[in-house]
């Protein structure tokens, strides 16, 4: 699959396109609400557009710093063998390193590259509460991922032994990571570009018939 053919998917995802007609139609409202009237409508659409920008905000900044998003349930998955750049005990909420790893509140960072064999190697961090893999350790592990969305990134805990097999032969001078996986647009941002065409379209279907 080429990256303009993943970008094109990603982009046009089902989830992006149904999250899209909420969001426009609240864009919608904001805006006839605004220009027109009546001012019930502009409310409901400012307190919608407020609540939408507010979850979009949250989307994109989950997926910034490199930071892998969780394996979706039932989709496309893959293993691929990583280098281990290091491990650092961090607060899971704040991301900061901590000082006791026993901390119910503590989990590791792992900094991983990631080497596909259908794609460029990139960088990324996994978090997890347990030290899988033994990875504390290591140079190198095994992840599992996703090769449409290849930021969602996990560590099994019992990969193949084929893929360690492959992972332990990793020669770290002759891997070239990229800066990381993310889209060609930060996350969430198609949803936030379909919207405002959503929006565009109903307004010029409400003004058409109107």
């Amino acid at each position: 699959m080429t990256p303009a053919t993943r970008f094109v998917r990603q982009f046009f995802s089902p989830v992006a396109l149904l999250t899209a007609v909420p969001v426009g139609a609240a864009f919608a409202a904001l805006v006839r609400g605004a220009v027109e009237g009546p001012f019930w409508l502009l409310l409901i659409g400012l307190s919608v557009t407020s609540l939408a920008l507010a979850f979009l905000g949250g989307v994109a900044e989950s997926g910034q710093h490199g930071r892998a998003v969780e394996l979706r349930a039932g989709g496309r998955r893959a293993y691929a063998p990583a280098l281990v750049n290091s491990v650092r005990a961090v607060h899971k909420d704040t991301g900061r390193t901590v000082l006791d790893p026993r901390d119910q509140k503590t989990v590791f960072a792992f900094d991983l590259t990631v080497v596909p064999d259908d794609m460029p190697a990139y960088r990324v961090e996994v978090r997890h509460p347990l030290d899988l893999q033994d990875l504390l350790h290591r140079k190198y592990g095994v992840v599992e991922y996703d090769p449409r969305h290849p930021w969602r990134v996990v560590v099994p805990n019992n990969p193949p032994g084929e893929w360690t097999a492959r992972a332990q032969r990793l020669d770290p001078e002759t891997v070239r990571p990229a800066s990381g996986p993310s889209p060609a647009l930060p996350a969430g941002s198609q949803i936030l570009v379909l919207g405002a065409v959503v929006a565009g379209l109903f307004l010029w279907l409400l003004w058409t018939v109107g």
